[in-house]
């Protein structure tokens, strides 16, 4: 597996019950640092089998509990990597997920899965899409910034020019006697050229199409704020732009044809586009932040930020990438305990934060830990 949606998430949060394994490790995808591979899996489940042994109420055999990822322990999956690899194991569950994040090496037993090192795979601060345009094929694609994630099944999306404009061979007749087929037939060779009526027949018909896709599209986007990088030939581009509704599209786009392209390079590209728009988004959200610690609506007080996550309350959380701070919340009691070094039982208030924050809808920045604002431990922006 390599794909944690927002769904599978919620999965690991709320099926798994009694004591949970959280593992994670980074995975060498080359040559014969694969073999390292193994050595440090192996020590890694030694370790979650200590880890398992200070738990009164831990599995009877440890090794039947552990074996679904034992048995993962071949060359031929060593050698089908990414840069990271996170296993979750409770009793009768497992899953695992080869992520392009750089990992360190982490186990955590508790009654609930450690899920923050994966935060910035699903924070949402960093998504955007793309919209490959061609007369005979159109795709939607979400990407981060560690590459495409998926494409997108848009019910209704036009999968072509003359599907969508329900040609037959009789309107086509038409259009030849009507002097538009010339235009017509340089479209389907994939050019765009011709003077006067031909020339315009062919946009009028590239509009009307690009009017259907946009609508398709348009039940999708709504309520998002994803930037939308267009894809094709550039004379396409300017004619999608004119057909648009959605008001988070990138002005600048990939200007050609991306068929024969990887989703690497196709990732690379869009990237490219984009990642200044998030970093001039991030800045924008930490001086959000500090408006908000002045108007009385922020705080970096982990107490009360983890309250408001549980109901809700958080709009935009920063949490810091390999930081924990143990303890437990009872969103019953409002009660807080925190400690020095995890105990049995506790949690990760962070991991705890971030993932409530994210199912009520708000965003999460998952980031280095001196890039949270005011370099403190957590920092919220509340709703109200």
């Amino acid at each position: 597996m390599s794909l944690l949606s927002i769904e599978e998430l919620k999965e690991l949060v709320e099926q798994p019950q009694g004591l949970c394994v959280s593992i994670y490790m980074p995975t060498a995808q080359l040559g014969s640092e694969t073999q390292q591979n193994s050595v440090r899996f192996k020590n890694l489940i030694r370790q979650a089998e200590a880890e398992l042994e200070k738990y009164e109420s831990r599995p009877t055999n440890l090794g039947h509990f552990l074996e679904p990822a034992i048995q993962l322990d071949e060359d031929d999956f060593w050698q089908h990597q990414s840069a990271g690899l996170a296993l979750f194991i409770s009793e009768g569950f497992f899953r695992f997920y080869r992520v392009p994040i750089d990992m360190i090496e982490l186990v955590v037993v508790s009654d609930r899965f450690h899920l923050k090192p994966l935060l910035p795979l699903l924070s949402g601060d960093d998504r955007y899409y793309i919209l490959t345009l061609g007369q005979r094929d159109v795709r939607l694609l979400e990407g981060n910034r560690y590459g495409i994630t998926r494409e997108v099944e848009i019910e209704g999306l036009p999968q072509n020019m003359d599907d969508a404009l329900q040609y037959d061979e009789t309107a086509k007749d038409e259009q030849r006697r009507q002097g538009g087929g010339a235009g017509r037939a340089a479209l389907q060779a994939g050019s765009y050229h011709g003077q006067g009526g031909e020339r315009e027949n062919v946009k009028e018909d590239l509009l009307q199409y690009f009017q259907l896709v946009d609508k398709a599209l348009h039940d999708f986007f709504r309520n998002r704020h994803a930037p939308l990088v267009l894809a094709g030939v550039n004379y396409l581009l300017p004619i999608y732009h004119e057909a648009n509704t959605y008001n988070f599209i990138v002005e600048e786009g990939i200007q050609h044809n991306t068929k024969e392209q990887t989703a690497q390079e196709l990732h690379a590209e869009a990237w490219a586009i984009v990642e200044p728009l998030f970093e001039a988004n991030q800045q924008k959200a930490i001086d959000y932040y500090h408006e908000s610690i002045a108007a009385g609506k922020g705080s970096n007080d982990l107490n009360e930020v983890i309250q408001g996550a549980f109901y809700g309350r958080v709009e935009q959380l920063f949490v810091p990438v390999g930081v924990q701070k143990w303890g437990h919340f009872d969103p019953d009691s409002m009660e807080l305990e925190m400690h020095n070094e995890a105990q049995l039982g506790d949690e990760d208030l962070l991991n705890a934060a971030a993932i409530q924050t994210i199912f009520h809808g708000g965003t999460v920045y998952a980031v280095e830990p001196e890039k949270v604002p005011d370099n403190t431990p957590v920092a919220a922006v509340f709703r109200y």
